[in-house]
C-alpha cells in the first residue's frame, strides 16, 4: 500500500488529511512538527509527503532541504500564498504547491498526479467486493470481468478513491466529463444507474438528497 506522510501542526487538518487519504486507499501517517517529521522520514519509508511550511522546530523549507536528498516527492500544503513562497517551494524541488484552505477532491487529484508521474500510483484497488486494475482498466468480481464503458469505469474509479465522501453531481460531471455542469441534465444519474446495476452496488452507492452520491462500503 502507498504510504503518505502528512506534516502539519494543526491537528484537525492533519486528521482530515489522514481520513481523506485513508478513504482513497492510501496509508497515511501524521507528524505535527518538523523534528518529528524528520525522525519519521529517517526511520520509515514513504511514497509522498504533504508538507506545511509554518512548523514548530524545523520549518517546511528547512525540512525540504533534507527531504530532497531522499528523493521522496513533496507537495507543499500551506497557508503561505505569496508568489515568492510558491516560487521558492517549487524551485526547491516540490512537485506541487497548494494553498489552504484546500478542496479535498482537488488534493486527491494532485496526489494521484504526482504518484502517477513517479510510477507509484496503486494499480490494484479492492472496494465493494470488486478488484480494479488501473493499468488494464479491468474490473473483476470473484475473478469474473465486469464489462464497463469508459465513462462507467471513470465513475467507478472516482467513487472507489473517495469512499464515504459525498460527491456532488457537479463534481462528478466535472471530474468525469470535464467542463461546466449543464443545467437540466440527467447524464450523471443515468450513467450511475447503469453502473450500479452492472456492479451490484444498488445498496452501497447511495443518493444524497439534493446533492449527489456517496459510496458506503
Amino acid at each position: 500500500m502507498i504510504r503518505i506522510l502528512a506534516v502539519d501542526d494543526e491537528k484537525p487538518i492533519a486528521e482530515l488529511l489522514r481520513l481523506s487519504l485513508s478513504r482513497a486507499g492510501y496509508s497515511c501517517v501524521c507528524a505535527y512538527d518538523g523534528i518529528e517529521a524528520a525522525n519519521l522520514i529517517e526511520k520509515e519509508t514513504f511514497d509522498l509527503i504533504l508538507l506545511d511550511i509554518m512548523l514548530p522546530g524545523i520549518d517546511g523549507f528547512e525540512l525540504m532541504d533534507y527531504i530532497r536528498s531522499t528523493g521522496i516527492p513533496v507537495i507543499f500544503l500551506t497557508a503561505k500564498n505569496a508568489v515568492a513562497d510558491r516560487v521558492k517551494g517549487l524551485r526547491m524541488g516540490a512537485e506541487d504547491y497548494m494553498i489552504k484552505p484546500f478542496d479535498v477532491l482537488e488534493l486527491l487529484a494532485r496526489v494521484d498526479g504526482v504518484l502517477r508521474r513517479h510510477g507509484k500510483l496503486q494499480t490494484n484497488l479492492q472496494v465493494g467486493g470488486l478488484e480494479i486494475n488501473t493499468l488494464s482498466m479491468q474490473v473483476l468480481r470473484n475473478g469474473e470481468e465486469i464489462p464497463l464503458t469508459r465513462k462507467e469505469y471513470e465513475l467507478l474509479l472516482l467513487f472507489a478513491r473517495n469512499v464515504g465522501v459525498v460527491l456532488s453531481k457537479m463534481t462528478i460531471y466535472e471530474r468525469v466529463w470535464g467542463g461546466e455542469y449543464p443545467e437540466n441534465t440527467r447524464t450523471v444519474e443515468l450513467h450511475i444507474q447503469r453502473m450500479k446495476k452492472k456492479l451490484g452496488w444498488e445498496t452501497v452507492l447511495k443518493p444524497v438528497y439534493a446533492i449527489g452520491y456517496r459510496l458506503e462500503v
